[in-house]
């Protein structure tokens, strides 16, 4: 029975009132947070005529509510896994799947950035202003590189149900001007729903030396040879795992775990490249051959698919010359046992859940990629970088430096090189599509097997699930089966509608027929539209593996022909219908152009604004002067100084220099690629790593004097253009010590993830002469660093 509250007359304050009269109303979940519960005690004046109890929190969820763990991995191929077809051994994916069931037409949006978002919101990924990353963001609404309030993720609804929430690994969707010291860190992990966050905040990173950051503060992994990033993430997970359980046992816990590999740079120790080493020596032709016949001997693709050619753009492997070819096939083989590694620590966390007992009632959702293979590697390289600054080289090039300055073969996979594969190896991985990561328009770039292992609830039948489906679905699956109707407010902010659909009705039913009717891709041009079993795209303004910038320069979106396929009868995407049959080429396109202005897609071409067409205005720093003080460290080199072409700058080091002076006075970048000015024995040096192929090198004569000294460091570009030779001067007390020249110099950018840091170099140094004595800071006292532009 209710007790009347009663109120004051002395006071009008003081409230006597019983539980439940006090208690919030129950919430449907319409509105998150729920309110907090009211007070379950009785307030008297005094104790004695008070009753205190312990208010009690409302369960929101069922009392067998499942753990969930989503793994996904970053830039693989549909074909790489050898459990589907592939030559890569994959146990803990082979072991889900045995459990569990697959799904062989699910998709992403071909690129990484916009792939999260879409699975962590359950949005369209222009919808959430991610249609380029957010390196590239620009102002337009779908590609601010910005995860809007209106669509809250699935670890923020999650958590509000009771949920402990944990993330690790890449994330890629912070916008790059808030990665720093002073935040604002509402767009961090921690920020976005997840309780706990270990990993990078960037698109790629060392797997031996990364730039990683605990919740919102960076931290500094070992520089210890056995160390490496995806090992230490998998041990971060159990760890986590084991507090969820130790201290909150009745809690379901939530890990997004995405650990940034396969992604470039392809680092992993010797001992699992060797476990490959042979197996692609006839190419990747013959390589596509065997996989396309095991798939179909598995049933994993239907007996009548079409292995689709090669591009004609493609190098083939009859034009690799011999001396070239060990290079190409141990870059394979480094791919192949990164991908095995990485899929071996999947399986330590599930090792770990099952010890725990919670393996049948834990839903493992496993991606096995954010997008296609990459096959920006282009030739093969050993300084993967170089073709995302449109750097021309020859593979005669990387094998000169690799021997000469490496030792040989043996390095690639190493911590001094960042390895990436030749294009036709990113296409095998696609087999049996068209098409590579960034081609929005092709399920090559698109498509990823899907693995979903719930053995509480799901009861593996040995069929293919081949609805079609998103990523844009997880989230709508997740709240499916935990019974939670996506909210209408979260945090007093309106939700936009879920994208997604939930997938929940395949997991009974191999044969269901799709739900999924439409769904629209684009990514940097190439865009395409899938509608009831018809799928309609066009290629876009240019190939991920050419270095061809024409395309670009003359590419009329409006001019861009669109081809048709019924993926109904062709499953590969391989007879292109648009001659004949023009009407429903014409109705996909119409149905692509309504969805795109719904979705904030338009303008098409903007996600290469700032990436090709306005560089100027990527998201960077305002500044053309900065004051720098000793201890400043990890500043994300766009919000940094920039050293790149075109850029001249003077650096003013007010320093008090010890004898035999040394360390890193100041440094921009990372073991690829960088700046830096750093002490030794004495003498005053600098570095420019151009990539790796070129280490230009500048000392002063002789040893400087001692005590308190001004050096100045002069970049002088001889012209404003890409890749501009620049002359490097060194003064020290305005008397000239040392001069160089730096004859190629990198057009854009170092690094992905390195940062710029005063008195120190840390993370993956940038020059080689101080590799083992990082992050070689330096021995006397920094007062103060002017860097600025100059004419």
């Amino acid at each position: 029975m209710n007790t009347l509250c009663k109120i004051s007359t002395v006071t009008a304050l003081a409230f006597i009132c019983s539980a439940s009269a006090q208690a919030a109303p129950k919430s449907d979940g319409s509105v998150l947070p729920f309110p907090e519960p009211g007070q379950a005690s009785v307030t008297g004046k005094t104790l004695k005529d008070s009753k205190h109890q312990w208010r009690k929190t409302e369960d929101h969820l069922a009392k067998d509510a499942p753990n969930i763990v989503i793994f996904m991995t970053d830039d693989a191929g549909f074909s790489n896994p050898e459990v589907f077809g592939g030559p890569v051994h994959m146990p803990t994916m082979a072991r889900l799947a045995d459990a569990g069931i697959s799904y062989n037409a699910f998709h992403t949006t071909a690129m990484c950035s916009p792939t999260r978002a879409s699975l962590l919101t359950g949005r369209n990924h222009h919808r959430v202003g991610a249609g380029q990353i957010a390196e590239f963001a620009s102002d337009w609404d779908g590609y601010i590189g910005k995860i809007p309030k209106s669509a809250a993720t699935v670890a923020t609804v999650l958590s509000d149900y009771g949920y402990n929430t944990s993330a690790f690994g890449k994330w890629h969707n912070t916008p790059v001007t808030d990665i720093t010291r002073l935040g604002p860190f509402d767009r961090y992990p921690t920020g976005l729903g997840f309780d706990y966050f270990y990993g990078f905040l960037a698109g790629e990173t060392s797997q031996y030396e990364p730039v990683l950051f605990e919740n919102t503060n960076p931290v500094e992994a070992p520089h210890d040879p056995k160390y490496h990033l995806t090992e230490d993430l998998a041990e971060k997970a159990v760890q986590w795992i084991r507090t969820s359980k130790a201290l909150n046992p009745d809690k379901p816990f939530f890990v997004y775990f995405t650990p940034g590999a396969v992604h470039g740079p392809h680092h992993v120790f010797k001992e699992w490249s060797d476990k490959y080493e042979g197996k692609f020596d006839e190419g990747w032709e013959v390589l596509r051959t065997m996989t396309m016949a095991k798939q179909k001997e598995l049933g994993w693709i239907p007996q009548d698919a079409v292995l689709n050619p090669l591009a004609e753009s493609m190098q083939k492997w009859d034009d690799i010359p011999k001396s070239q070819r060990e290079f190409h096939t141990r870059l394979m083989e480094i791919y192949s046992g990164f991908l095995e590694h990485t899929d071996v620590q999947y399986g330590k966390i599930v090792d770990e859940i099952e010890r725990q007992g919670d393996l049948d009632n834990t839903l493992i959702i496993y991606i096995h990629s954010d997008n296609g293979p990459d096959a920006q590697g282009r030739e093969g390289s050993i300084s993967e970088l170089l073709a995302h600054n449109s750097m021309p080289s020859t593979i005669d090039q990387h094998l000169d430096v690799l021997n000469k300055d490496y030792g040989g073969m043996d390095a690639l996979g190493g911590p001094k090189l960042d390895s990436m594969y030749h294009h036709g190896w990113a296409y095998a991985g696609a087999s049996p599509f068209q098409g590579t990561k960034l081609l929005a328009a092709y399920l090559g770039g698109t498509r990823t097997p899907l693995v979903i292992s719930w053995p509480a609830k799901i009861k593996h039948d040995g069929k293919i699930r081949s609805q079609f489906h998103h990523v844009n679905d997880i989230a709508a699956t997740i709240y499916d089966v935990l019974d939670i109707t996506a909210p209408k407010f979260v945090n007093g902010v309106e939700q936009q509608p879920l994208d997604g659909i939930s997938m929940a009705y395949t997991f009974d039913s191999a044969e269901a027929k799709s739900a999924k009717t439409t769904q629209y891709f684009e990514i940097m041009g190439s865009r395409g539209v899938y509608h009831q079993g018809w799928f309609a795209g066009t290629f876009g303004p240019k190939a991920p593996w050419s270095a061809d910038p024409s395309g670009m320069i003359n590419w009329k979106p409006e001019t861009d022909k669109w081809e048709l396929y019924n993926l109904n009868n062709d499953y590969s995407q391989s007879k292109d219908l648009a001659q004949e049959n023009p009407q429903k080429l014409a109705e996909l396109k119409a149905i692509f152009d309504n969805v795109a202005t719904d979705n904030l897609v338009y303008p098409i071409g903007a996600g290469l604004y700032t990436s090709f067409y306005s560089s100027s205005e990527m998201p960077s720093s305002p500044l053309t002067e900065w004051n720098f003080y000793e201890g400043q460290t990890r500043i994300p080199e766009g919000l940094a100084p920039k050293f790149a072409s075109g850029r001249s700058t003077v650096a003013v080091i007010d320093a008090d220099i010890p004898k035999d002076a040394e360390g890193v006075l100041f440094a921009m970048g990372g073991i690829s690629a960088g700046f830096t000015v750093y002490m030794d024995k004495g003498l005053l040096k600098v570095e420019y790593n151009a990539l790796t192929l070129n280490r230009y090198k500048i000392t002063s004569k002789s040893p400087i004097q001692t005590g308190k000294v001004k050096i100045e460091v002069t970049t002088k570009y001889d012209a404003q253009e890409r890749m501009a030779p620049a002359t490097i001067t060194l003064k020290v007390n305005g008397k000239q010590v040392g001069q160089g020249r730096v004859e190629r110099s990198v057009p854009a950018i170092f690094t992905a993830s390195e940062t710029f840091d005063i008195g120190m170099d840390l993370n993956a140094p940038v020059s080689l002469d101080y590799y083992d004595r990082a992050p070689f800071k330096f021995n006397g006292r920094i007062e103060k660093i002017n860097i600025k532009y100059i004419d």
